[in-house]
């Protein structure tokens, strides 16, 4: 089996490289690439995103062709897909960080600033925070509900479907941190930063 980690340089991804490689171990190929070929040949798909929805955007829209093929991937063929972080928020139809930016429209919603009430919460919210699964999802298999996940993010993704959400987290209200529409996943948590569960929600996604 091959899994593509999409490298269009989003920020470092060293950390989901390396996750995904020692899950994986010798049975299945982790390939790091923006080749569109090999994209397309691949069994699953990772799409991380660090940085603004903005800057994720430009540079998916820098790489002539990407759009499309992630598009042919997930959308037609409809084989697995991860978005982790931005790669999760960029799902929706459009974002509001930096300046109002057109999303990849695969899950309807938008993506705003999370709402600190006053400065009664610090953003970023940074640090590990307990996840609430709230539907049955194949990346969550053998993982207990409550159980902590590690956050970097200012803003969130509201989807207009709550059909959608497979995991919120509380902080000053009821954040989305997990999606699933059907083999489309995206997690706001890192799960290459989140220890042992988190490595557990990968090896569940490598084998969904």
């Amino acid at each position: 089996m091959n899994v593509t980690i999409v490298d269009y340089n989003s920020g470092n991804i060293s950390s989901v490289i390396n996750s995904f490689k020692e899950v994986a171990k010798d049975k299945v190929n982790i390939n790091v690439t923006s080749d569109l070929n090999k994209i397309k040949s691949s069994d699953k798909v990772v799409l991380p995103g660090q940085g603004s929805f903005k800057s994720c955007v430009d540079a998916l829209n820098n790489i002539s062709g990407l759009v499309d093929t992630l598009n042919e991937f997930a959308i037609n063929n409809k084989k697995p897909l991860l978005g982790i972080c931005v790669g999760l928020q960029m799902f929706a139809d459009v974002g509001f960080e930096e300046t109002e930016t057109k999303g990849l429209g695969w899950i309807s919603g938008k993506v705003s600033k999370i709402d600190n009430q006053n400065g009664k919460y610090k953003l970023p919210h940074i640090g590990w925070n307990e996840i609430n699964i709230t539907k049955d999802s194949e990346i969550f298999k053998g993982i207990k509900n409550k159980s902590h996940m590690y956050f970097v993010h200012s803003y969130e993704f509201v989807p207009e479907d709550k059909n959608v959400i497979s995991a919120t987290t509380e902080y000053s209200s009821n954040i989305v941190c997990s999606v699933e529409k059907d083999n489309i996943f995206g997690t706001q948590f890192h799960p290459e930063k989140s220890d042992m569960i988190g490595l557990k929600v990968i090896k569940n996604f490598i084998e969904v």
